[in-house]
């Protein structure tokens, strides 16, 4: 290992004495002694999962199956304070999506709290009392909606206990309501802060014993009519991301990581850079040997006073790189060997019929291949953290969407208890499945061991998050298909060809994974007869990792591009042919299609149910008037998926000029997502991802040369500004038939059909057939 003439200190994943201080269970109970709040009294742990069972353990699904399960206990989500005030605890991130408003929402309406008098506190990472605390996979609500209920339930009913024994009568004749307890029978009421001490010291009760509310009898759940918690403080610059993070005596820091994944330093000269003003220390933090999971790149990092020091430090470094492995990494060149190997055939993953036989008998076949690129998450806020060591504990403030894995990353990496590393939890200005992993949280931590504690806040530019993001992957999708004499589709071949997430974290890896094969393509509904699905090798050069919707995306509009293409083959209207296509409404069991994983929910209580989604497609075609003329140069396009247990059919109207100008005057979605518990924030992610699913149709890419991300900011990453965006978006909720059923997901499900629907409505508009993203300026002029 080679140092610079200054001889600045190089840190190992090995090395000893990096302790941070840990404010987590004491100091909660500390702060809300403080404060006044007497109903946390205690923190037993009443998990409702067996939190050494894997993910995959057969029976069990969804919740349970996740690390640590799920906690319903009054005692730890809620506080009353001995004003009244209730203080609920939100244990998922919020990265823009209203978990913090719609969890506590939840647990305040069982509660019969008044909102006006509720405020919501932030845990930190720590899944042995909270349960799972992954805000990831569109499930922080289906997987938390009921344990959220039990928590206010029980609440409510300890704090009528404690009124029926301070008025000595039954609790049959009190009740709860809106922040105080009443006693019809006399007219009396005693407010929830009078009965807090007396209500803590109550049992908490057995969840069989819980009288849950009807939904008839609902205050604010599936209303709609709360804003978001924090809204003023966000719109008002009030609000804590982890940007915005200050500590005394703080130092900031940023890194210069290798340019190529599996890159190393050679070696390196900080002299210039130490003669900065303001610049302290550099420092080497060690490369991690492939496939790196959640680790750090390694690098050189500077440390200033400030953020803009440390930025100049950075560029006057000088560093000679290894570029390893993956130094001609070339997007062009590999987009070849993707086309290449879904040529021919690959690993089966699902057969039915004769595909051979099928498409060898057919009247008209049609083949067809996609291209879809990388893609960075790209948030608005790159991943940032803070780090100080006190006493020998780790505490971090950081935007992290798995503030266990960051928990834990930090304790293995400083050889540390978990219990002696605090992750606090701020505000994620957006995540998108990037703010998964905590390799910057790492970084942070070892930065402030490199400072012996002092707090160090470590920033990634937007270069930093373009060049070095876990991206998603690339992918090819060849697709055959066979018509008979009528038009109807008699075979169906799909070739999938992409690097996996696995590869991040497992040599060798070269298939997708069951849950990315389970991500549109394996479970394709469809009712054909001779069906085979194939996933030839693809070997990944860089990290790829998670992304709003995942691997539904490039399968989505392979797909809906594709039948599309084959309802103009069969001279159909595209809609007709798609329903014809998924048969008549049935309740499919998962399994049967080849996919074990179904977003790790139960097949018996999420079947893939094709009348719901025959149900989203005709209420979009209904609501947008499929069919309806348009002016020249304009047109419709449909596409539907499933993902995340949840249904999504989508209308694009587009309108193209005579000189390859494209607009969107309108989209209109309509989803199946079960029970809507906060219809507002339902709306306002499916306009999300509207807006999200037109930019990665048409600008998103993320291209390597000699290894290295060519893009580099936001001139070159381009995304959807307000002038290119949809003029309207409609969202049609299509309502549940009953609040018992489960739910779905919200988040990721309306990007995947975007892409095809808007490829569609082109052909629609200009005969023009799409099949590479992003558009770009593919259009042509007329």
């Amino acid at each position: 290992m080679k140092k610079s003439l200054d001889n600045p200190t190089v840190l190992s994943p090995d090395d000893a004495g990096l302790y941070i201080a840990n404010i987590s269970r004491r100091a909660f109970i500390k702060n809300f002694a403080l404060t006044g709040f007497v109903l946390a009294a205690g923190f037993p742990s009443l998990s409702g999962a067996d939190e050494t069972a894997a993910p995959s353990e057969k029976g069990k699904y969804g919740a349970d199956a996740m690390p640590h399960g799920w906690v319903d206990n009054p005692l730890v989500f809620v506080a009353i304070a001995e004003d009244g005030t209730v203080t609920i605890v939100c244990h998922r991130s919020e990265m823009g999506q209203g978990v913090r408003t719609s969890l506590p929402m939840v647990v305040a309406d069982e509660l019969e709290a008044n909102w006006l008098h509720v405020r919501v506190e932030q845990a930190t990472g720590d899944e042995s009392r909270y349960g799972n605390q992954d805000t990831d996979g569109s499930r922080s609500m289906r997987h938390f909606f009921m344990p959220m209920r039990r928590v206010g339930a029980a609440a409510r009913s300890m704090l009528e206990s404690a009124a029926a024994a301070q008025w000595q009568v039954p609790v049959q004749e009190v009740r709860a309501e809106l922040h105080q307890v009443l006693h019809p029978a006399t007219g009396r009421t005693l407010g929830y802060g009078q009965l807090a001490k007396a209500a803590a010291k109550l049992p908490v009760p057995d969840r069989e014993t819980l009288r849950l509310k009807k939904p008839a009898e609902f205050r604010y759940i599936s209303k709609g009519r709360l804003g978001i918690y924090d809204g003023q403080d966000i719109v008002t610059g009030q609000a804590q991301y982890g940007i915005d993070t200050r500590l005394d005596d703080m130092l900031y820091a940023v890194v210069a990581r290798p340019p190529v994944f599996g890159g190393k330093v050679l070696s390196y000269d900080a002299k210039d850079a130490l003669k900065l003003p303001g610049v302290v220390k550099v420092v080497e933090l060690p490369s991690s040997p492939l496939p790196a999971g959640f680790n750090p790149l390694g690098g050189i990092a500077v440390i200033a006073r400030n953020t803009w020091a440390a930025i100049q430090g950075r560029k006057a470094l000088k560093i000679e790189w290894n570029n390893g492995p993956h130094g001609t990494y070339d997007s062009v060149m590999y987009k070849v060997e993707l086309e290449a190997a879904a040529r021919k055939p690959g690993k089966v993953v699902r057969n039915e019929g004769d595909i051979d036989a099928a498409l060898q008998g057919a009247v008209k076949r049609l083949e067809a291949e996609y291209y879809a690129p990388h893609l960075a998450q790209a948030p608005m806020e790159p991943p940032t953290a803070t780090a100080r060591i006190v006493k020998g504990k780790c505490e971090i403030w950081t935007c992290t969407q798995a503030p266990q894995a960051s928990r834990d990353s930090v304790a293995k990496w400083l050889k540390l208890p978990e219990d002696d590393v605090t992750v606090h939890v701020t505000l994620l200005g957006g995540g998108f499945g990037r703010k998964s992993i905590p390799d910057y949280v790492i970084e942070a931590a070892l930065l402030s061991q490199a400072m012996n504690g002092k707090p160090v806040k470590l920033t990634w530019t937007r270069e930093d998050d373009l060049h070095h993001s876990y991206f998603h992957t690339v992918s090819v999708e060849r697709l055959e298909a066979g018509l008979d004499a009528q038009g109807k589709p008699v075979a169906w071949l799909h070739r999938t060809v992409a690097p996996t997430i696995s590869s991040t974290f497992g040599p060798d890896s070269k298939h997708q994974m069951p849950i990315e094969l389970g991500m549109g393509v394996i479970n394709a509904p469809f009712a054909i007869a001779n069906l085979r699905i194939e996933n030839p090798e693809a070997e990944a050069h860089t990290r790829i990792g998670w992304f709003r919707s995942v691997s539904n995306i490039p399968h989505a509009f392979a797909i809906q591009s594709f039948v599309a293409e084959l309802a103009a083959t069969a001279g159909r209207d595209p809609k007709d042919f798609l329903l014809e296509l998924i048969g008549p409404p049935r309740r499919i069991d998962p399994s049967t299609l080849g996919d074990s994983w179904n977003y790790g929910e139960s097949p018996e209580a999420y079947p893939l149910d094709t009348g719901r989604l025959r149900r989203v497609i005709e209420t979009v075609a209904r609501e947008t008037g499929w069919g309806r003329t348009l002016p020249k140069g304009g047109g419709l396009g449909l596409a539907a998926h499933y993902s995340f247990v949840t249904y999504v059919a989508v209308v694009v109207e587009v309108a193209v000029n005579g000189d390859g100008e494209l607009s969107i005057p309108r989209i209109d979605v309509a989803v199946d997502c079960g029970p809507q518990v906060n219809p507002e924030r339902i709306r306002s992610q499916i306009e999300g991802a509207c807006i999200m699913g037109i930019s990665l149709a048409t600008l998103g890419e993320i291209s390597f040369k000699e290894g290295a991300v060519v893009q580099d900011n936001f001139h070159a990453y381009q995304l959807t500004r307000m002038d290119d965006a949809p003029r309207e978006i409609r969202v049609h909720l299509l309502p549940a038939t009953e609040f018992d059923a489960p739910l779905g997901g919200v988040g990721e499900p309306g990007v995947p059909p975007i892409a095809p629907a808007l490829c569609n409505a082109i052909f629609a508009a200009t005969g023009q057939r799409i099949r590479q993203l992003p558009i770009r300026d593919q259009l042509r002029k007329a």
